[in-house]
C-alpha cells in the first residue's frame, strides 16, 4: 500500500471508521483506514469474529434519526431494519463515496506509537496482513481510533460460579436461539441485549429467568402508531422542560404497557432518562405470560442451582451474562486515553490530553440512533486535521479549549445512574449542538 504524506490513519471500518475516513477525504486530508476483518461493518458484520449481533439484532431506533444524514437508508427498508440490511447499507455507503480504494480490510492494526516528542513527528502504525501473516509499519500523521467499545465482554464473578455445573457464556457468544431450546436458562442483565435474549428463550427454551439488579422502565417501540424515537425527538425539539417530558412519558407508558409491577417487574428505582433507553414491547408480554420470570441479583452458585438475594433459587442449564462491555484497544498505551479506573475520558469522547494527533470515534452511547453522530464527530475531526496541517495555531486554540472540557457531559440535564453501561452516554440533540459550535470554531464562523 502506499501512505501518502500527513496521511491519517482511521482504526476499524465500522460506521464511526468509514464516516470518519469519508470526511477525512472530502476535506482533502489523506487517510487510510485498516479492518481485521474481510469485510468492513464493524459489530453490524454478523459474520465477523468481534460482531456481536445476534440472528434476530435489529435497530431500536428508527432509520430517519440512525442512519448517515449525506445517504439515506432506502425507502424500501422498515422502521427497524435488520443486521442484514444495515450491513448492505454500509456497504453502499462505501462503494458510493468510493471507500474501498482507501480500505485495507484482513488487516489488523496491532501497534501505534507516536514518532518523536509529542507525537511531533507522527505515528508509526503497525499492521498484520492477516492473509500473508506479514507485519509492516507505516508513518501517519494522526490516528483515528474508530473500533468500537461493544466487543470486548465485561463478565460478572459471583461465589460459587467456577464450580458452576450447567454452562455459562457471555451474549459476545450468542449469536441465535439454538443454544436456549429446551434448556433451563437465566439471562442477566437488563439492557437491549439481556431483553432481547430474554425475549428469545421465552420462545424457545423450556424455562426462562432474567435477573436485573433493578427496575427499568421497557419502553415500547411503537406509541399511539408511531414509532416511539420520532415522538421522543419531537418533544425534545420542543425544548419541554424535563420535568415535563418525564410527565408525559411515563403517562405514556401507563396507557400503552401498564403498571410494570402488576407484571411482578421491580420497580424503577431512577427516573426518566437517568439510565439508557432500553427499547422492548415483548418482554412485558412474556413475563405477563409467565414465560419469564423475572428474579434480582445473583447471590450465588451452587451446582447446577442458582441462588438470587431475595432467598429465591433455581436450577438451571443455561447462563446468558448479557452484562455488557468495556472499551479496550489493544494497540494503544492505555494511558494515552486518559484513563479513569477501567474506561477512558476525552473531551467531547473524541479528545486526549496525551496527544493532539489521537483522536477517537464511537466512544459514545447517545439516548438516540447513532449515525448522524458518527457523521458529524466524522466532519470535526476532518476539519480539526485540516487546521493542524493548514493553520496549526487555529488548531492549537480549539484543541486546548477542548482539553479545557475534559470533564464535560452531555447528560441534557439527567442525572445518569452510576453504571459502566453509562461512562459513554450523551443527550444526542445537546450533544449534536456541542459539535456544531467546534465546526463552527475550526471554519472560523462568528458564534
Amino acid at each position: 500500500m502506499t501512505i501518502a504524506p500527513d496521511a491519517w490513519a482511521v482504526i476499524g471500518a465500522g460506521p464511526h471508521g468509514i464516516s470518519a475516513l469519508k470526511a477525512l477525504l472530502e476535506r482533502g486530508v489523506p487517510a487510510h483506514g485498516f479492518e481485521r476483518d474481510t469485510d468492513l461493518g464493524g459489530n453490524w458484520n454478523y459474520h465477523a469474529e468481534n460482531s456481536r449481533v445476534y440472528e434476530s439484532t435489529h435497530l431500536i431506533s428508527t432509520k430517519p434519526f440512525t442512519q448517515f444524514p449525506d445517504f439515506p437508508m432506502p425507502d424500501s427498508y422498515p422502521d427497524y431494519p435488520s443486521h442484514w440490511q444495515v450491513h448492505a447499507y454500509f456497504t453502499s455507503y462505501a462503494e458510493h463515496f468510493g471507500l474501498l480504494d482507501h480500505l485495507s480490510l484482513s488487516t489488523e492494526v496491532v501497534r501505534c506509537e507516536p514518532v518523536g516528542p509529542d507525537a511531533s513527528d507522527g505515528w508509526d502504525v503497525t499492521v498484520l496482513d492477516r492473509t500473508s501473516g506479514t507485519e509492516s509499519t507505516h508513518r501517519f500523521a494522526g490516528v483515528v481510533v474508530a473500533n468500537g467499545h461493544n466487543w470486548w465482554p465485561k463478565t460478572p464473578n459471583y461465589p460459587g460460579q467456577e464450580t458452576f455445573t450447567g454452562e455459562i457464556r457471555h451474549s459476545a457468544q450468542y449469536k441465535g436461539a439454538d443454544v436456549l431450546r429446551g434448556k433451563r436458562v437465566l439471562v442477566v442483565g437488563a439492557g437491549n441485549t439481556g431483553c432481547d435474549i430474554a425475549v428469545e428463550s421465552a420462545q424457545n427454551a423450556r424455562t426462562t429467568l432474567h435477573s436485573t439488579r433493578r427496575g427499568y422502565y421497557y419502553n415500547p417501540k411503537y406509541a399511539f402508531g408511531r414509532p416511539s424515537d420520532q415522538t421522543a425527538d419531537l418533544l425534545l425539539a420542543m425544548r419541554l422542560p424535563l420535568a415535563l417530558r418525564r410527565i408525559m412519558f411515563k403517562t405514556t407508558l401507563r396507557l400503552t404497557v401498564g403498571d410494570f409491577t402488576k407484571f411482578g417487574l421491580p420497580k424503577p428505582d431512577h427516573e426518566f432518562f437517568e439510565t439508557h433507553p432500553i427499547i422492548n414491547q415483548q418482554l412485558v408480554y412474556y413475563v405477563g405470560h409467565g414465560d419469564i420470570l423475572p428474579k434480582p441479583d445473583i447471590e450465588r452458585f451452587d451446582g447446577d442451582t442458582v441462588h438470587f438475594t431475595d432467598g429465591s433459587s433455581a436450577q438451571v442449564d443455561l447462563v446468558v451474562f448479557a452484562t455488557g462491555y468495556l472499551a479496550h484497544f489493544p494497540f494503544l498505551d492505555d494511558s494515552w486515553l486518559n484513563p479513569d479506573g477501567d474506561h477512558p475520558v476525552l473531551a467531547r469522547q473524541i479528545f486526549t490530553p496525551a496527544f493532539d494527533s489521537l483522536v477517537v470515534s464511537g466512544l459514545i452511547q447517545p439516548d438516540s440512533g447513532q449515525w448522524t453522530i458518527a457523521h458529524w464527530q466524522g466532519v470535526v475531526i476532518a476539519a480539526y486535521a485540516e487546521a493542524m496541517s493548514n493553520d496549526p495555531a487555529v488548531a492549537r486554540e480549539f484543541y486546548d479549549a477542548m482539553c479545557e472540557q475534559i470533564r464535560v457531559r452531555f447528560t441534557g440535564g439527567a442525572d445518569y445512574k452510576e453504571s459502566t453501561r453509562h461512562y459513554y452516554e450523551i443527550a444526542h440533540q445537546e450533544y449534536l449542538r456541542a459539535l456544531e459550535s467546534d465546526l463552527a470554531q475550526l471554519e472560523g464562523v462568528p458564534a
